[in-house]
């Protein structure tokens, strides 16, 4: 039963938001934040717990409709509700005077149920119809801004129209062959279906969640998606949302087709396993390299989020152990970082008006909660140890290298390089440098906002410190998907499945600072500089402060940029102008003038004549 309020409160809660919100404004604050707490705290509970639930019967197709909390599930829906309470105490403050708030805070509440429903289903039929309310929820939140966001929910609405249709197809066909959707029954039923039946599925199922995942070359709708969206909703967008393309391929390569029948999709050297391995390779390096050379900071992490998408899918392509728990925990961490960046450039903006990594700089001072949380956040990003991001990463690695792969293993570490670059150009662009003068009485955002980053800064160090509390759920995905659960503690892991102990990290990490500090202290004689001093050389100071922002990496991006297009938006873009032409051309058959329509008619009249006297047959 608990399942079925989870869901039921998920998608009926946002309406009775908006009535509330329409009587009583202040009062939908503490009911957003209520709803929004529920399925955290229910999850919470159900911890280890498999639940299975037929809530409908539908005799005139003859099948059950059904929802489901599996290891997976249950991981990915703490992840989402957890990400989604944060943005929205975030949101209280950041929106506070803006319009449309009752419409603003139904879409939030109804994406975030959505989500959950999705991940909750049991079948593929439940799967569809809360995957096309998420995705409806969503187009609307990206347009709630109007004018560059309209365009920006239109693109993402036509990617998830054909990705959904694709699906659709899928589960279609699976109906009209098994007579069934639900998903365990499809696990059984696929185990005797033919390579090439199975090829199709996978490959309509693909198209669905590589479009959700923004996988190279379906990413063209996120770049505009996760810069026009208001700043709360773009961190779970980024944070989960996306991410549900990993679950769909997780659901449908680990369970429902089953690994066995994956590994035989094969033809000679190449199979799925090693073509999907390099579509996720190719979108690192073209993520995280593009977002080194982007000075809108939500566009900086738009990139990251495509770029960091291709780590997941080539953690969980590896069918290893360590590379399927590398790539599941990454999606966690992930979230986590990115959820706490857009909250801190949110920030950035919620004080300074702009969020151009060009005119910024110096604030390190002025917001230092803000500062310390988006240093946090990087550094996770990046993989710096006791960082969450170092976990999942290594594990990844690791899996590459024992698994044999040298270049994907280089390809994963480039793409590590290229995220240090935009990192620090983040942090430098916006905290570090002198203070522009107009930003000289920016202060700290309230505390509201400030709540949410800290949290998500705190569990990024912890997760970082204590792997084994993340693992251990991990360990349980695996166990259910049939793979060798990887073995932890909850510092690390043990001789033999990692050889990795966090502890001894920290501890090494720690002397090193003390011994620097000693060494520092007994030898240095410390002057107050002036931050002008080096690059003045002691010359007369202009009275301006300058920053060294723009086109922060040109060396680099002369030589860079023109591999970097987009080609893939500028096919997408050709494809739209010629469709457009090809409609326009179209509508010129309808002139308003009844006497064309009649000649139309008799045209037409004449060619069904002629292939009936011809004996022709549509």
């Amino acid at each position: 039963m608990i399942l079925e309020i989870l869901v039921i409160i998920g998608l009926a809660a946002p309406l009775l938001g908006v009535a509330i919100g329409y009587r009583r404004p202040r009062v939908r604050s503490v009911y957003s934040l209520l709803v929004a707490l529920f399925p955290l705290v229910a999850l919470s509970t159900m911890y280890g717990r498999t639940i299975a639930v037929n809530y409908a019967h539908l005799p005139f197709l003859g099948i059950d409709l059904s929802l489901r909390l599996t290891p997976l599930s249950w991981f990915f829906g703490i992840a989402m509700t957890a990400i989604g309470l944060l943005a929205l105490v975030y949101s209280f403050a950041y929106m506070k005077d803006r319009k449309r708030l009752d419409l603003f805070y139904f879409l939030f509440l109804l994406v975030n149920g959505g989500m959950l429903g999705v991940v909750l289903s049991g079948d593929m039929f439940t799967f569809y119809i809360l995957w096309e309310i998420m995705s409806v929820a969503t187009f609307m939140s990206i347009s709630f801004n109007g004018k560059g966001a309209l365009s920006a929910g239109i693109k993402y609405i036509l990617f998830s129209i054909a990705g959904s249709s694709a699906m659709l197809l899928a589960i279609v066909s699976l109906y009209v062959n098994f007579g069934t959707v639900d998903i365990i029954a499809l696990t059984t039923a696929m185990s005797g279906a033919t390579v090439g039946y199975a090829v199709f599925i996978l490959m309509m199922f693909s198209l669905a969640f590589g479009i959700k995942n923004a996988l190279l070359p379906l990413h063209p709708w996120l770049p505009a998606a996760y810069a026009e969206s208001p700043t709360p909703f773009t961190a779970v967008l980024g944070g989960m949302l996306t991410r549900l393309g990993v679950y769909g391929f997780l659901l449908v390569m680990y369970v429902m087709i089953g690994m066995p029948l994956v590994h035989r999709m094969s033809y000679g050297l190449v199979n799925y396993q090693i073509i999907l391995a390099w579509i996720a390779g190719i979108t690192i390096l073209f993520g995280v390299f593009v977002a080194v050379f982007k000075d809108d900071a939500k566009q900086v992490l738009a990139w990251s989020s495509i770029g960091h998408g291709g780590y997941m899918i080539l953690g969980l392509a590896l069918f290893s152990t360590l590379g399927l728990a590398g790539g599941i925990f990454h999606i966690l961490n992930y979230a986590m970082c990115v959820s706490l960046l857009f909250l801190a450039v949110g920030a950035v903006e919620y004080r300074t008006g702009t969020r151009d990594l060009t005119k910024l700089g110096g604030l390190h001072k002025r917001m230092p909660v803000t500062f310390v949380s988006a240093m946090i956040a990087v550094f996770g990003m990046i993989g710096v140890p006791l960082t969450n991001g170092f976990v999942s990463k290594w594990l990844i690695y690791k899996g590459l290298i024992l698994g044999g792969h040298p270049f994907l293993t280089f390809t994963a570490l480039i793409g590590t390089w290229g995220t240090i670059l935009y990192g620090y150009k983040l942090i430098h662009n916006t905290f570090l440098g002198r203070l522009p003068q107009r930003y000289a009485q920016v202060k700290e955002v309230p505390w509201l906002m400030q709540a949410p980053m800290i949290t998500l800064s705190s569990l990024i160090v912890l997760f970082g410190i204590l792997p084994g509390i993340p693992l251990k759920a991990v360990a349980l995905i695996e166990s259910s998907f049939g793979v060798k659960p990887i073995v932890t503690g909850l510092v690390g892991m043990p001789q033999g499945v990692g050889e990795m102990n966090l502890l001894n990290i920290f501890g090494g990490i720690v002397a090193a600072t003390l011994v620097m500090y000693a060494l520092f202290s007994l030898t240095a004689r410390p002057r107050r500089a002036g931050p002008q001093d080096t690059y003045t050389a002691g010359g007369p100071t202009p009275s301006d402060n300058y920053n060294y922002a723009s086109r922060f990496y040109d060396p680099a991006e002369h030589v860079l940029k023109p591999y970097l297009h987009d080609w893939a938006d500028s096919f997408y873009a050709w494809v739209g102008r010629q469709s457009t032409a090809l409609f326009e051309s179209a509508r010129k058959v309808y002139s308003g003038n009844i006497n064309t329509y009649a000649l139309w008619i008799v045209i037409l009249l004449g060619v069904f004549a002629t292939m009936n006297l011809l004996g022709w047959r549509p």
